[in-house]
This record gives C-alpha cells, structure tokens and sequence, in this order.
C-alpha cells in the first residue's frame, strides 16, 4: 500500500517567488529506495530533487540526497539551501549555532543571515588554468571569440565547472550556447555588471553540456567562481550576482568572504507544500 511522505516545493535565490531555482525537497524519507528517489526525480522534471534523511555522521544534523532527472549528485548549492529551508521549517533544531548538512561530499556548514540562508563554499577538487583545446570548445560552444574571454578556470567543486570570464553583462546575456559543441562540458559564464542602475555586481550563467539546458541560479558554480576571482583580486570579498536574466528569472546571489571562508547565500521562498504518495 502506498505510504504518504511530507513535501515542499521551494524557490531558492529568489526575492520573491518564482525568481529563482525550483526545488522539490521529500521530508523524512529514510523509508524510500534509492530507484524511488531516482524516479520521482525524474517525474518532477526539475534541475534537482532532494531528500531529507537521519544523518549517519554525529556532527550533522540531518542528511540530504540530490538527485537530477539523470543522476545523484554528491553536492549542490540551491538543494544544500532549499533542503535547509525546509528542514528548518519542519522544526528542525541545529546541534550548535552553525546548521550542519551532510551529504554525498561530506558536511557542509550553513548560517542564518537575516532573512537569507548562506553556505560555506567546500573545497574546489580541480582548478587551475584550462588546456588550449578546452578553452576552443567552450568559445566555440558559447558561440564567443577566444579574443573576448579575459580570464578562465576550472572551478569545479563537484559538478564539473569550467569558467570563463568576460568584459561586459551584455556580452554574457547576448550568448546562445551550442549545447552540442559543450557536451561533456558544465560551463560557467561570469561578467560585470557596471553602469548607472547596476542592481547586482556580476552576471552570471550557467550552461550543463549533457543535459542541452541552462541552469536557473547555480549555488555551487556561484561558490567556486567567488573564490577563483576573489583570490585573483578581480572581485571584493563581498559581492551580489545575478543570475537567471535570460531565461526570465531574477535570482541572486550574495556572496561573502568571512577568514578562509567564502560563504554564497539567498533567500528561499515557499511556494507548494503538501503530501507526496509512493
């Protein structure tokens, strides 16, 4: 017989609802088979699923599961905040000041700011300068020329980001990616956002080649490109970016630099809630 399982849906990054990335988070849903959190990932059709489970790890108060159409992910910034959300408003408690999630990547630390949930960016596991031929790919699949590209990296820190940087938010928003030429490839687009009005500081886009989409607002590329470029001295340690613009969403994303850490924060709206049945 089928057994009923509490459910939200949340909008991360987002101001106000419908702004920013979708999430649907399943509460306590320890009973559930990994080809059940796999399927019902796939029928919601969103960019990520997330499960809320009893931690296994003493310093974590509750453990999560990230699940794309395709695939599990072991760590993903809008689920690692939505998921909080939630779990906050289930009635969670945190064991100390910091809430402690753990998941595929290990525990993530995550801090109340106000009306706005943040996370400490986790350690990139690739960076450095990209090869010739990959930076050829990724001009080529976004359709840009070698030339107009200011810097690059790999900024991956789990899904596999490879970032570039570009002189101007018009040339980013004016990008139509060949998702064919990208494939294999999760690209990340960064630029400045100068000029009278300026509501944000950088424009950011975020491009997943095997999946032929864009992302909405992208917590974990978010995290790995403020501590490429603050490092790099080209962005101040404390910064907001915009995100979503051409796909007609309006997230942001703010960034700060506290000691070591890089924390990448947002506000999360609620907007369904109710019971899911398997």
């Amino acid at each position: 017989m089928p057994s009923s399982f509490s459910f939200q849906q949340v909008d991360v990054f987002a101001e106000k609802p419908l702004q920013g990335n979708a999430l649907a988070v399943v509460s306590n849903a320890d009973a559930l088979t990994e080809d059940q959190m796999a399927a019902f990932a796939r029928w919601t059709n969103l960019s990520e699923t997330t499960f809320l489970l009893r931690p296994t790890l003493p310093d974590a108060d509750y453990r999560v599961r990230i699940f794309t159409p395709q695939r599990e992910l072991p760590f993903a910034g809008h689920p690692t905040l939505g998921s909080c959300h939630v779990w906050l408003d289930n009635g969670g408690v945190p064991q100390a000041k910091e809430i402690v999630q753990e998941c595929g990547a290990g525990l993530v630390r995550i801090r109340r700011d106000g009306a706005r949930l943040a996370f400490a960016a986790p350690p990139m596991v690739r960076s450095g300068k990209v090869d010739d031929a990959t930076l050829a790919r990724v001009s080529h699949g976004l359709g840009i020329s070698l030339e107009s590209v200011l810097d690059s990296n790999w900024v991956d820190n789990g899904p596999g980001w490879v970032a570039v940087l570009l002189s101007s938010r018009e040339d980013a928003l004016a990008i139509r990616a060949d998702y064919s030429a990208l494939k294999g490839l999760n690209v990340g687009v960064v630029a400045p956002w100068t000029g009278a009005g300026a509501e944000a500081d950088v424009e950011v886009r975020a491009f997943i080649g095997d999946e032929y989409t864009e992302d909405p607002v992208t917590g974990s590329l978010n995290a790995s490109l403020a501590q490429w470029l603050i490092a790099a001295g080209k962005l101040p340690q404390r910064y907001v970016s915009s995100q979503g613009t051409v796909i007609g969403r309006r997230g942001r994303v703010h960034i700060e630099k506290v000691g070591d850490d890089v924390w990448v924060g947002g506000e999360v709206q609620r907007c369904v809630a109710g019971e899911v049945w398997f």
